[in-house]
């Protein structure tokens, strides 16, 4: 006999404890369901219109480019000729992790890149932390970046008018100036692009890839003829403690190999050519890295390198004693340096899309325009807090607050695709790691030893933003997360 004065749930059925607080830190979102939201936003879809050749240049776009044309002149006095053997030390630690990227990439094609593989391994706080690293890395890079740029501007002003911006306007506070306008004006260009679409930015970058490309071969082909072998005699002035702190500075170069995961969403077929272009890039990245810094230290004794921004475009103009070919190279990095500020930019807004519908951070950054099928606020809030930033906060410290940033994004997303391989071991993957969980081990080891060679005020600046990243997730996204909240 049914008991009508029973209350509505049934006594077998009862009512779910609501999980504890640690519980819910620990809420992990199933990779069905990232997969599934894939390109949805607020009002809009994003479009998929990017092949492999996209891919792969938006991935060399956003790397090519930060360490040679922009971070080499404070890279070389720390290391001196070894700088080579930094940059060798700073792409196997990308390697590494670049393989445990391929293989998520493949598996959870989406644009929160490692955040999103976070989200799905390790759960939700574990992903917060990330993708605040994340936030760091390519937005802050974005910033450093557009600092380079103004310097080559520069150079390429004095070559072709004979004029210069004056130091107030084109250096930040710290460094001689009051406000770095062309750092700003590089990153709202971007910006511009940026809200024209994915296909079209995609055009830009590969016509300007292609430029940084040729650029850094004239180079190469000009600074052989004053190669000077005496300037390698003493191969390694300052121990090897000298070639880890700048392949820790040097792995700022390596960042954009990432950002082809954060086009999950738009690529035609990502399960097929993430993992590739990711591979593809990096690969190009790493030899024409080694080769320009090669030619350079060979042409210039290390002692000779200042922290000057326009290293490459000094030593063309000593090897030949004529401007004309400084120039030309200076031309060539303003398009290069441009194209990272383009993709590096991108990349930072959708990781924000991500967040955002996944409810962690306001959902204007997941809003997309019908017309464009682009995330336009998103766009512009993230281009004007990076071009603001780029205007005034000086380069150096910029470019290892990126690193560290990196490095602990990477380490966790080497820590995923072993917990995804326990954990999810029947997935279908079109790559997977070799040697696994050996690789991915060694490329958490490298990360923790490249950040630990970082210095205590880049550690410090890391302690804070980590910290507001906490204070902003427990106030914002711990309730508003759609996890907690599924009706949403």
């Amino acid at each position: 006999m049914l008991d009508h004065g029973a209350p509505p749930q049934s006594r077998s059925h009862p009512t779910p404890e609501p999980p504890g607080a640690g519980a819910r830190l620990m809420r992990r979102k199933p990779v069905e369901s990232l997969v599934a939201e894939g390109g949805q936003g607020e009002g809009g879809s994003l479009r998929r219109s990017l092949g492999l050749w996209q891919l792969t240049m938006i991935s060399i776009g956003a790397t090519l480019g930060t360490g040679i044309f922009v971070v080499l002149g404070e890279a070389v006095p720390k290391a001196g000729p070894a700088v080579t053997v930094s940059f060798v030390i700073a792409g196997l630690t990308a390697l590494f992790s670049a393989l445990s990227y391929a293989e998520l990439a493949g598996t959870i094609p989406v644009a929160g890149s490692s955040y999103s593989y976070a989200y799905a391994t390790m759960g939700e706080l574990i992903a917060w932390i990330c993708g605040w690293c994340l936030v760091l890395e390519y937005g802050v890079s974005v910033a450093a970046v557009a600092v380079g740029w103004g310097e080559y501007l520069n150079e390429l002003l004095d070559g072709t008018i004979g004029v210069t911006i004056p130091d107030a306007l084109s250096a930040p506070p710290g460094d001689g100036g009051i406000f770095n306008l062309p750092a700003l004006i590089v990153v709202l260009l971007a910006m511009a692009f940026l809200l024209g679409g994915a296909r079209e930015s995609a055009r830009a970058n590969t016509a300007m890839v292609v430029v940084k490309i040729a650029a850094l071969l004239l180079f190469c082909a000009i600074g052989v003829q004053g190669f000077r072998s005496g300037n390698y005699d003493n191969f390694m002035p300052l121990g090897m403690a000298g070639v880890s702190a700048a392949g820790a500075t040097l792995f700022f170069s390596y960042i954009g190999f990432d950002a082809a995961s954060t086009a999950g969403e738009e690529a035609k077929n990502a399960q097929r050519d993430l993992p590739r272009a990711i591979m593809l890039s990096l690969i190009i990245v790493t030899a024409l890295y080694v080769l320009v810094a090669a030619v350079a230290v060979g042409a210039k004794p290390w002692q000779g390198f200042t922290d000057s921004e326009a290293a490459l475009a000094g030593i063309m103009k000593d090897v030949t004693g004529d401007a004309f070919w400084g120039t030309l190279l200076a031309a060539g990095a303003v398009i290069a340096i441009a194209s990272v500020v383009l993709t590096v930019l991108y990349g930072q807004t959708r990781i924000l899309f991500a967040m955002s519908r996944d409810g962690l951070v306001p959902k204007a950054f997941s809003r997309v325009h019908a017309k464009t099928g682009t995330p336009r606020v998103n766009t512009v809030i993230v281009s004007l807090f990076c071009g603001v930033l780029a205007a005034a906060i000086p380069l150096g410290q910029l470019a290892d607050a990126t690193s560290i940033g990196t490095l602990f994004a990477f380490a966790l997303v080497n820590v995923a695709v072993v917990v995804l391989r326990r954990t999810r071991p029947e997935m279908p993957r079109t790559f997977r790691v070799p040697l696994s969980p050996v690789m991915p081990a060694l490329g958490f080891a490298f990360c923790v030893w490249m950040m630990g060679s970082l210095d205590t005020v880049t550690w410090v600046v890391f302690g804070v933003w980590m910290a507001v990243g906490l204070v902003f997730y427990f106030s914002y996204g711990y309730r508003r997360s759609h996890l907690a909240t599924p009706e949403k």
